[in-house]
């Protein structure tokens, strides 16, 4: 959560509305008394959901916004165990293979933005349960003191060559919704050329062998490899470029043979206490003007196709040109991904 008692709120901790949420209950209106709470969980981290608090709360006075970030997964187990309960109101973000099985779950509510008119067919629910609202990228990183642009990784399959054994550093896929895209695309191409899944688990067992560790978080993943304990590492562009605008020595690659690019979604929390101020934020986090607001501020390429090039800012407007989209079938990965994450966790950790 981003607050503390007492004066105003950035990039506030837990840990004062940890203890109101256990004598109160999340929905009591909390430190700004007479404003209405509006949670969200995400797993956008805390660039973008300060700038979207201060934002809305600018133009929205009246509301108190409120975030918890956590690791895509971990907001979907969030959200479903508190299904009988809800606590929050909008489940602001992750990849739309995790809220296909939130939506399928009875986990969110209908409710149709303005602006899903402007999205491709393949990026709303049918049933107006969640919509895309942003495209995240996963791209090959690497350490630039220590690896040239030149040797580092440039496709996928450049992670399994010997230069790079026990220098990779993942993110543990099983809370990351990224990675389990990633992964997921390896076994759903396998099942595509082959007809089973045994080259894709193949393949990640020969990445499992060159992976020094499995992280629990970005920010030990970044540590990590800013400190050259690992060199080499699959993430988001979004992360990337912040880090870069601060002077991390980190530099990356679009994978030539295609990378999945995932539609980062946004839905309303069914049952939500909040569920017309939750409706109005998603409403404004999908204008024009909000997209590019993050677009500018918090490196997100946004999912409309309405809006022109050249009212992107430059980093946008490069990756739009060198970015080559992969061919996925999402729809086999919604179904299986979690038994196929389930496997890796069984039969690949630690045993390449």
């Amino acid at each position: 959560m981003n607050r503390k008692c007492g004066g105003r709120k950035r990039g506030r901790n837990i840990a004062c509305f940890a203890i109101l949420a256990a004598v109160l209950g999340f929905g009591a209106a909390g430190c700004d008394g007479g404003r209405t709470p509006l949670l969200l969980y995400s797993p956008h981290g805390r660039d973008l959901l300060a700038l979207v608090e201060t934002t809305y709360e600018e133009l929205n006075p009246t509301i108190d916004v409120r975030w918890l970030d956590m690791g895509s997964q971990d907001v979907y187990d969030r959200v479903r165990s508190e299904a009988a309960n809800p606590q929050a109101d909008v489940w602001f973000g992750g990849p739309d293979t995790i809220f296909s099985r939130g939506a399928a779950e009875g986990l969110l509510a209908p409710f149709r933005p303005t602006w899903a008119d402007h999205l491709p067919p393949a990026s709303r629910h049918p049933d107006d349960l969640y919509f895309g609202l942003y495209e995240a990228v996963p791209i090959l990183i690497y350490n630039s003191d220590a690896v040239t642009a030149a040797e580092a990784p440039s496709d996928w399959d450049d992670l399994l060559k010997p230069r790079w054994r026990d220098t990779i550093i993942i993110r543990d896929p099983l809370a990351s919704g990224t990675m389990r895209t990633a992964f997921g695309m390896v076994v759903a191409q396998s099942v595509a050329e082959t007809g089973d899944t045994a080259a894709g688990f193949e393949w990640l067992l020969q990445l499992d062998g060159q992976t020094k560790e499995y992280v629990v978080n970005p920010a030990l993943l970044f540590e990590k490899l800013t400190r050259q304990e690992g060199l080499v590492s699959i993430w988001e562009l979004t992360d990337l470029l912040f880090l870069q605008q601060r002077g991390t020595p980190l530099g990356y690659h679009f994978p030539t043979s295609g990378t999945p690019v995932i539609t980062d979604s946004i839905g309303l929390v069914a049952g939500t206490p909040h569920a017309e101020e939750a409706k109005r934020f998603i409403e404004w986090i999908g204008s024009r003007e909000a997209l590019q607001l993050t677009a500018r501020e918090a490196f997100r390429l946004p999912a409309r196709t309405d809006m022109p090039r050249d009212e992107l800012p430059e980093w946008a407007q490069e990756a739009l040109r060198e970015m080559v989209r992969a061919e996925v079938d999402w729809d086999l990965i919604a179904e299986h991904g979690t038994e196929w994450m389930s496997r890796w966790d069984r039969e690949v950790r630690s045993r390449g």
